[in-house]
């Protein structure tokens, strides 16, 4: 079979970057066919999608992906690791992915692969120095960082661990190794802006400046950074109300969440840990807004996206047994959508792995299949789209998992 090009993403939303990133992928491996691993509703940094999971996927189609497939909500909404683990195993269980590309802010494939072998083999010496670290009350990612450092003691490692593609490119690597996947990984540098950039170069600009925009309707500035495809389908969820800017559209549903919660019932939520359950719930009892408890609660050792993502966990029901099972199994493959192309995949992948759960209809699939874990795990995700739609404006409808048809062009 021609060459498969595997891409993890959130698409949020679709941008010239992501563009770029697509086509140079492509060339660089000489691929055929692209399959996109994308987040849900909500997304890694403990936040929501701007909009929705079909519409997203339908982006990517219209710029060249061929095959969307949704990495489920408790993967995506999670810590890096397990984002990163979550979508290389179910790339693995494709077994047809040849090439995994990922853009990072260093293109240098041998640094990142050089840290990556360290937090994968955690010898002693680096142990010992994390353990150093984090006893000064430093975030874990910022200990980790430190210690990686002081561990290598080489300058040309500065300012690796602190830039998020970098971080989650560390363990994109770090995944391949621990399950000792044949994808070969390539590194695309991030050109013209950075992740949390705010500024337009060129054509070129972050999503979140591009969601910036979208708060303060600057269209014309859109228009020039994202494809056409894209921009058309964004005025259209704006027109039909149906943007979700950010977590703060919950706050009211979160605040009444962790009221409603013992401090107890926190302390079973992931990466809960040191006591932080009763100072989540103490900030609850007080504060009138998310922005507010955000602020109390995060410190040097606790990061805010940490703490935004606790808040996700809350909202969306997901606790450390979710977390433990998520870890235990290989995600099942629920398509989004597909081009012709996409088409040819879906058989390719049945052929190669002809007992891959590959779900194409929500009912069909809780209806027949006995695996109730993998049933337990798309409940969840049917949870969070309920919930993710009754921050539309209009038309806040449940059940799209069942109703939304794949897209298809």
């Amino acid at each position: 079979m021609s060459k498969v090009l595997g891409i993890i993403a959130e698409y949020n939303p679709f941008h010239n970057g992501h563009l770029l990133h697509l086509e140079k992928s492509k060339k660089i491996c000489d691929a055929q066919y692209s399959v996109c691993v994308m987040s849900g509703n909500f997304v890694q940094r403990g936040n929501t999608s701007i909009v929705n999971k079909w519409i997203r996927a339908e982006m990517a189609l219209k710029s060249g992906v061929d095959l969307v497939l949704e990495l489920p909500t408790v993967y995506s909404i999670s810590s890096a690791e397990n984002f990163a683990e979550g979508a290389i195993k179910l790339l693995n269980s494709l077994k047809i992915v040849d090439t995994v590309s990922f853009g990072s802010e260093n293109s240098d494939i041998n640094v990142l692969n050089r840290i990556s072998s360290i937090l994968q083999e955690e010898p002693k010496q680096y142990l010992e120095l994390l353990n150093s670290e984090l006893k000064k009350g430093l975030s874990f990612p910022k200990a980790r960082e430190n210690a990686i450092l002081l561990y290598l003691n080489d300058e040309k490692y500065l300012n690796i661990l602190n830039q998020p593609n970098n971080t989650l490119a560390i363990e994109y690597l770090k995944a391949l190794k621990k399950y000792k996947s044949h994808i070969s990984p390539i590194s695309v540098k991030r050109e013209k802006v950075f992740y949390n950039s705010n500024c337009i170069v060129d054509e070129y600009a972050s999503a979140t400046a591009i969601r910036n925009m979208i708060i303060h309707e600057q269209f014309n500035d859109i228009r020039k950074v994202v494809p056409t495809s894209s921009y058309n389908l964004l005025m259209d969820e704006i027109e039909k109300g149906h943007l979700v800017i950010d977590i703060s559209k919950f706050e009211k549903e979160i605040l009444y969440a962790i009221r409603r919660l013992s401090a107890d019932d926190i302390k079973n939520i992931p990466e809960v840990t040191e006591g932080l359950e009763n100072a989540i719930k103490n900030a609850s009892n007080s504060c009138n807004n998310l922005s507010e408890l955000i602020n109390i609660v995060k410190s040097k050792r606790y990061t805010q996206t940490r703490i935004q993502r606790i808040l996700l966990y809350i909202l969306l029901n997901i606790t450390k047994k979710d977390m433990y099972l998520s870890r235990k199994n290989i995600p099942y493959a629920r398509i989004l959508g597909y081009s012709p192309q996409g088409k040819e995949l879906i058989s390719e992948i049945y052929r190669a792995n002809p007992k891959i759960t590959l779900i194409t209809s929500v009912k069909n699939f809780l209806d027949s299949s006995n695996n109730k874990t993998y049933k337990y795990m798309l409940n969840k995700d049917i949870l969070a789209t309920n919930i993710y739609t009754l921050a539309y404006n209009n038309n806040s409808t449940a059940n799209l998992d069942y109703t939304k048809k794949i897209v298809t062009l």
